[in-house]
Order: C-alpha cells, then structure tokens, then sequence
C-alpha cells in the first residue's frame, strides 16, 4: 500500500472541503482550489480528515494514489498558510522592480527592459533590487510562474550571472586557460 496514499489529509478548522462525485473542492481564509480527482481514486470525509481510498492493487491506481492525496493535502495547505517561493538575481546591472502586486520589471542585461505579468492568483514581493518572492495559494502555479521568471536569464556557469532560487546552488565551469 502506498505510504502516502494511506496517510489522512488534516483538515484544520475555518477551512470547508466539499466533495461533489470526483471533484474536490476546498475553501479557506485564502482563496478557493479545485481538483479533480482521477477515475480510481475515491476521497471520503471523515471527522475533521480526508480519505483518499483506491479500489485494487494495480500498477496505476497505486500511482495515483499517492499522488491523489498529496495533491488534496497540497490544496489544504495552500488555502491556510499559501506558497511562496524566492528567487534572487545575480549580475552587474541586473535587477528587478515591481510596478505593482502583479507586475515585475526587469533589467537582465538585454537591450531593453522586460515586463513580467502575473496570471490571476498570483502576487509579488519584491524585497530589494535583486530579491523577489512569487506568492499564491496554488503550489503548482507558484512553481511555474517562479520557472517562467528563471527562464528570463538562466544563471551561467562561468560568472553565475542570472536569476536563480533563493539557495540554489550553480556549478560553476572553469574559464579559458591562459598561457
């Protein structure tokens, strides 16, 4: 059995799941998240937890199951405590300026500056001219929205310039010999 999978889903209080057939919907001081749940895969209620039950032993239902209850788990988190994810930037001349919660400007060494916008959901905190934070209630989108912005300027492996995550580690190649 899944070692996941097994595990209930805390459901703290001021947070209302609603379960309608495969969708799962949770509510809480943050915002609203909905998921769909895959066809094997079922999730009761129980007294302040989750369930999330698979019907057999089979290969994929074992796969989505764990994967089922991390990702109800994931929401829960996300509409208490919400997701954050940090970046920095490193270079000469490089840096970031926010025009607002959802908009970011930055400078990364190209030729003109570039306007980053932020989907519904999703919020900025700049923290400096070369920190920033990505924040939201979905882990899924944090994450692609701070991969979206990385992929502005990748960090080097030369001189390390670039956007990275908040400790991320570059490894770094030796230059050109000289004689």
């Amino acid at each position: 059995m899944s070692r996941i999978g097994k595990l209930p889903v805390p459901v703290p209080a001021g947070v209302d799941v609603q379960i309608n057939g495969a969708d799962v919907t949770v509510k809480g001081p943050k915002g609203t998240l909905t998921h769909t749940v895959v066809a094997p895969i079922t999730v009761e209620q129980g007294e302040g937890v989750l369930e999330v039950k698979r019907p057999d032993d089979e290969r994929l239902s074992k796969a989505y199951h764990g994967l089922s209850r991390t990702l109800i788990n994931n929401m829960v988190v996300g509409v208490t405590e919400g997701y954050e994810k940090k970046l920095e930037i490193v270079g000469v001349g490089y840096r970031v300026l926010s025009k607002g919660p959802t908009q970011l400007e930055f400078q990364l060494g190209y030729s003109h500056p570039i306007i980053f916008d932020a989907p519904e959901g999703i919020t900025f905190t700049v923290d400096g001219p070369t920190k920033l934070g990505v924040v939201g209630i979905d882990k899924q989108l944090v994450g692609e929205v701070a991969a979206n912005i990385r992929k502005l300027r990748k960090p080097e492996p030369y001189k390390g310039k670039g956007v990275r995550y908040s400790g991320e580690h570059v490894r770094r190649k030796v230059g050109k010999a000289g004689k």
